[in-house]
């Protein structure tokens, strides 16, 4: 199987942003005495500050300049990320790493759903059982646990739509990005403003190290972000999601492991559902793309 030269830049993007989004609740957990609106408030004011100044270094403060139906869907694209990033803030400070996990062992088979409804990719019979499998999946911490994995399933649709909508746009990396910490910045400022004139304010009524960390988060957000987004514009969306086990394999081990979450064998059961139906989904990928076209 050959790769081209923008595949193999879109699988360096790719692994290093889900290396980064897998060890992440490290970042949220030694800031977690912080609101967590104020921490996402901080992660759009310092990435916005990040990413305007790589745009100013490139010289490339002119793609700012969007207008009319992009526009639009980078204010929705906005609102999914906003979403995504505080029900994952609000999980992590709340001990719920593994329901996490799950969600995002789940988007990259949203990704290829989400792929068939809105991009005429269709899929083959394989797939189709890997993904009821997945949702079986699902349903046995219905039956089981009495509950839906609502967490789980928000993060998995808010950034399977992200994903979809920024390779819909097909903008460039930087940019893009750019404007949709841009967007969001108002609502974060007057946030701080707010918690400030409160008296609440963590930055800068704590620690030096504090401080620090939370501006920290402009990274810990922009780079994963921006690794993705030139990798989605790259890869299929097939391929891209393949790369996405690595981060809830990253984030479920810190879980069990480091932050010692408990984990039940309902759970590991439904786990093991999702595990199974990543094998056969990229199993069978593999082989197709590794199949010789058939003959004219």
């Amino acid at each position: 199987m050959a790769f081209n030269q923008a595949e193999r830049q879109g699988a360096c993007f790719a692994l290093c942003a889900y290396t980064i989004w897998g060890l992440a609740p490290l970042y949220f957990k030694s800031v977690g005495a912080v609101d967590p609106l104020e921490i996402i408030a901080h992660r759009v004011t310092w990435s916005a500050a990040l990413l305007v100044g790589i745009l100013a270094l490139l010289g490339k403060l002119k793609e700012l300049r969007i207008e009319g139906k992009t526009l639009g869907l980078l204010m929705v694209s906005t609102t999914l990320l906003a979403c995504n990033w505080f029900i994952f803030v609000f999980a992590v400070l709340n001990g719920q790493i593994i329901e996490t996990s799950l969600g995002y062992f789940i988007n990259p088979l949203v990704s290829v759903f989400l792929g068939l409804l809105f991009l005429g990719e269709r899929l083959r019979s394989t797939q189709w059982i890997a993904l009821a499998i997945a949702l079986t999946g699902v349903l046995i911490q219905l039956v089981f646990l009495g509950k839906i994995p609502l967490i789980s399933l928000a993060l998995a649709l808010s950034f399977g739509f992200y994903g979809l909508i920024r390779k819909r746009m097909n903008l460039p990396s930087v940019s893009g990005l750019t404007i949709e910490t841009l967007l969001p910045l108002p609502f974060a400022l007057g946030y701080l403003a707010y918690r400030h004139q409160m008296g609440n304010l963590a930055f800068s009524n704590g620690s030096f190290n504090l401080d620090l960390l939370l501006m920290l988060g402009g990274a810990i957000t922009a780079m994963p972000l921006l690794f993705f987004a030139s990798a989605v514009v790259r890869l299929s969306l097939t391929a891209v999601g393949i790369f996405q086990y690595l981060a809830p394999s990253l984030a479920l081990m810190l879980a069990i492991f480091f932050f010692d979450e408990p984990f039940s064998m309902v759970q590991l059961i439904s786990f093991v559902f999702v595990w199974i139906s990543i094998v056969i989904f990229t199993a069978e990928a593999f082989h197709h793309h590794r199949a010789p076209p058939p003959a004219h």
